[in-house]
């Protein structure tokens, strides 16, 4: 797989019937390597070692009513009053992100209403908030640590 700007993580493979697996810590089972998993496990690693974020607070690939459809989220992380502090779109190295990756994750946000966005292929991070006021995103050059 394609090295990411992340740190190095160390990851648990197998391989099974011609496909490639790698453990999801969250999730606790193997699960497909795809591109866009090669990022979403990357992600998860960041959280939990460099921004200090509890594992039992990160919740991934689960499902999200928008406006009558069912969405998946790629990870969340819980306040622990069970807010919601963080959303993380994660896309493949190979798609660029843009306005409709934003668009995308300001959908999932009118129902989950957190306090910070992440969206990222890996290379190139982008950390907000939404500024519903001003209809407008305000940037982080980085995500704060958690209390």
């Amino acid at each position: 797989m394609q090295p990411l700007d992340f740190p190095k993580y160390q990851f648990r493979f197998k391989s099974s019937e011609n496909k490639t697996f790698i453990f999801d810590e969250i999730r606790k089972k193997f699960i497909v390597l795809t591109p866009e998993e090669w990022v979403r496990q990357h992600v998860i690693q960041f959280l939990i070692s460099e921004k200090n974020y509890a594992k039992s607070l990160i919740n991934v690939e689960k499902q999200l009513k928008v406006k009558n459809t069912i969405k998946r989220y790629d990870v969340v992380v819980y306040n622990t009053d069970g807010s919601i502090f963080l959303i993380v779109e994660c896309k493949a190295p190979s798609v660029q992100i843009n306005q409709q990756t934003f668009d995308q994750i300001a959908r999932y946000n009118l129902v989950a209403d957190a306090a910070y966005l992440m969206v990222t292929n890996g290379l190139n991070h982008y950390y907000c908030q939404l500024d519903y006021e001003n209809e407008k995103y305000i940037f982080f050059k980085d995500l704060p640590f958690k209390k």
